[in-house]
Parts: structure tokens; C-alpha cells; sequence
């Protein structure tokens, strides 16, 4: 893989690799989330990211919609808690359509106070669907029980309160606070030379006043294990175990990332899936995951199970972490885990834009972005101890925290 590298007088970053298809992606991501909300602006980035769509000074929403449906093509964005992105998928021909479309909605929105009303009803449903949805609920208020008050551990959709008072002066006030050129990244993947794709960044992105920002953001300190039960009425029993763990930057997070898929990973071959729902048929959906943030992270084990099998759920959970707290992978074992990590990651690679995107929050973080070689090289430097040195650290039974819906 080589990618293409380069800065606008702005500061706007670009990251591009060629790509000899005939659909192409790019995107746009800002190093901005809710986690840098304030207190009464919970869920103000989400909001913003569906606002860029509802108008510009030359554009009514229905022909933002349309620019690139019509050929084909689709518009899109998401937020998570460190950055918001918009991002298109498009025939190769039509770069200066897509790249002039992400230009228009991130530097011309218009905010229109009547779509702000209107939108407001439709996050509103968007917030009340995850509400009916225990298996995903749960995620967000497990973070808010291991990060507490801080801002990270805030729902990203925010609450029905503090959606209810957005205004087009809120929306300002936290695009002048968070969206600087440079903290933006161009991220391509496509059939389009360096060049070109530089010349049509100028042409659309060059003109954009140039802005920079200081990290405002506070690290998260502080954390205190704790189990927490919450009556659901649900028909299954919803359970996370989890554990704050390494942040971006630190090195052990390779490490952590393939302790995690042997545990409970995507393969079907992962201890949890083997333990809980192979060889007992105490759960259904059974996952662990790893999300590491700027500054820490977050472990958790997921399952639904009958009410009359949490317990058990829960000790034969624990049981496989005491397992790589205890017993050392052998050879083959860790030879296994590894291939296995890396046909992950090569199959990741192979969906473009999730690539593209990638590209660009490796940019966000790092300033670079690594060759599959050297993420290879990485994974194969991982030994059995350093494994066991994490699962000891990050699976400690003393700084487990457990939240449970019945």
C-alpha cells in the first residue's frame, strides 16, 4: 500500500491511495465529537452532522440528497465521541461532483431554523429506537457507568432536554469552538492521480479561511469498578463486564486488539462463543470489544441470556478470563491468533471506504497511516507473556465493573 500525502495552505490535510476501481470514496473527517460537549450541549455534534444536510446558500436539502444519488452515487456521515465525518461513495468520474458536495455542506450550511425543528422530532425517534433496543442501550449506559460524569462517557445522541434547546446559535458556537482546518483531514480512495485530486482539493477546500485549535479536551481520571442492576422488564437478562483499558497511543494496544478476538472477537471460534453459546446455549448474541479513545479506553464483554442462566453466564465469563490471566498461550496457539488478526484486518482493507476512513482517523491521531506490513510486523512482535502481562492487567476481577438489565 503507498498512500499520497498532503497538506493545503489551510491546514486542511489529505490522505488518498489509489484504488483502479470503477466506484470510488472520500470524505471529510473533523477531529470533533461529543465528547467535546459542554454540559448543555449533549448531543449538539450528532445534531450538527444531521443539520449539514438540511441546507446551503445554494442548496434546499432535497438538492443536497440529490446531487449524488442521482448518479449513482450516496452521502452519508456519522459522530462518534471524537470526531464527526461526512463521506460519499461515487463512480470515479464524479470526484468534483462529490468533493464539491462535501465542501458545500461542511463550510455553507445554513442551518435553517425551521429544518432545526423539524430535525430535532427525528432525533428525538432516533434516541427513543436505541431506548427500545436493550441490546444497544445498554453500551451507552455502561460507558456512563465506568467514565461517570465526565464527557466521554456521555451518550453520543444526547437527551431529549438538551435536544430540545438547540439553536442556530448553539450550532455556531460549537462549530467556532471545534472546527478547525486543521484538525480536518481529505481522506480518498479511488482512481484518481495525487495530482488531480489535489488540484480539485484546491479548487474546492483551498479558499476556506485558515483555523487552528488548541486540545481542550480534559482525560478521563478517576475510574472506580462498580455493578450496577437496572429493572428492564425485558424478556432476556442484558449483561456487560468491562474495564477501562489502553488509549490510541499507547503500544500495548495492539495487544489488547488481538487478546480481544481471541476472547470474543469476530470469528465464531472465540472462547466466549465456544463457552457460552457452542457448548451451553446460554446466549444467543455473545461479543467483547475493545474501543481505545485519545486518552484511555474501554473493555467489554457483552451477552443476553434467560434470566435463569446469568449467573452461570457470568462465571463461565469470568472463567475465560481467568484463563488468559493464568494459563500462557502456547505456540500454535498464538501462531493461530495472529493469522487470524490479520485475515481480519486484510478482509477490513478490502471494503474501501472503511479503509478510506480509516485512512483518515489514522491521520486524525497519528499524523500517519501504517502499511499492512508494518501492522503484520506488529502482530507478530506480540508474545504470549505480553498477552498474559495484559490480561492480568485489563481482566483483573478487582477492577471489573458489571451492569445487568432484567
Amino acid at each position: 500500500m503507498e498512500f499520497f500525502r498532503h497538506t493545503l495552505s489551510n491546514g486542511i490535510r489529505i490522505v488518498h491511495i489509489h484504488i483502479p476501481n470503477l466506484v470510488a470514496h472520500c470524505g471529510i473527517i473533523i477531529n470533533a465529537g461529543s465528547r467535546d460537549e459542554e454540559p448543555a450541549e449533549h448531543g449538539l455534534a450528532h445534531f450538527i452532522e444531521h443539520m449539514l444536510f438540511k441546507g446551503t446558500k445554494k442548496r434546499k436539502a432535497y438538492h443536497i440528497l440529490s446531487r449524488l444519488e442521482d448518479r449513482g452515487g450516496e452521502l452519508n456521515a456519522y459522530t462518534t465521541k471524537e470526531e464527526t465525518a461526512i463521506h460519499a461513495s461515487f463512480l470515479k468520474d464524479d470526484y468534483p461532483v462529490a468533493l464539491e458536495i462535501l465542501s458545500d455542506i461542511l463550510f455553507n450550511s445554513t442551518f435553517p431554523e425551521k429544518e432545526i425543528e423539524k430535525e430535532k422530532d427525528v432525533v428525538m425517534e432516533e434516541i427513543n429506537s436505541y431506548k427500545d433496543s436493550p441490546s444497544e442501550l445498554i453500551f451507552d449506559d455502561f460507558e456512563e457507568l465506568i467514565f461517570k460524569d465526565a464527557p466521554i462517557g456521555h451518550p453520543i445522541l444526547g437527551n431529549s432536554d438538551s435536544v430540545r434547546k438547540f439553536n442556530r446559535i448553539s450550532i455556531a458556537d460549537f462549530r467556532e469552538k471545534n472546527y478547525f482546518t486543521d484538525q480536518m483531514v481529505l481522506c480518498s480512495a479511488g482512481n484518481i492521480s495525487p495530482a488531480r485530486l489535489t488540484r480539485m482539493a484546491e479548487k474546492y477546500l483551498g479558499a476556506v479561511p485558515e483555523s487552528s485549535g488548541t486540545d481542550r479536551r480534559i482525560p478521563f481520571t478517576g475510574y472506580q469498578p462498580s455493578r450496577l442492576e437496572i429493572d428492564k422488564g425485558t424478556w432476556q437478562n442484558h449483561c456487560i463486564i468491562g474495564n477501562i483499558a489502553y488509549d490510541l497511543r499507547d503500544k500495548r494496544r495492539i495487544g489488547m486488539y488481538l487478546l480481544n478476538n481471541i476472547l470474543g472477537g469476530q470469528g465464531l471460534n472465540s472462547r466466549l462463543n465456544l463457552s457460552l453459546r457452542e457448548k451451553n446455549g446460554f446466549a444467543y448474541n455473545v461479543e467483547s470489544s475493545y474501543n481505545p479513545y485519545l486518552d484511555t479506553g474501554i473493555f467489554m464483554v457483552y451477552f443476553g441470556t434467560e434470566s435463569s442462566t446469568l449467573e452461570k453466564s457470568i462465571a463461565i465469563t469470568g472463567k475465560e478470563l481467568k484463563k488468559l490471566r493464568e494459563v500462557k498461550l502456547g505456540t500454535i496457539q498464538l501462531h493461530r491468533a495472529r493469522q487470524q488478526m490479520k485475515g481480519n484486518l486484510a478482509r477490513g482493507w478490502e471494503n474501501h471506504e472503511s479503509l478510506m476512513l480509516a485512512m483518515g482517523k489514522s491521520i486524525i491521531v497519528f499524523d500517519r497511516v501504517e502499511t499492512a506490513e508494518t501492522l503484520y510486523r506488529k502482530i507478530d512482535e506480540i508474545s504470549a507473556q505480553e498477552l498474559m502481562d495484559t490480561a492480568n492487567e485489563v481482566f483483573n476481577p478487582d477492577k471489573i465493573s458489571t451492569l445487568i438489565y432484567r
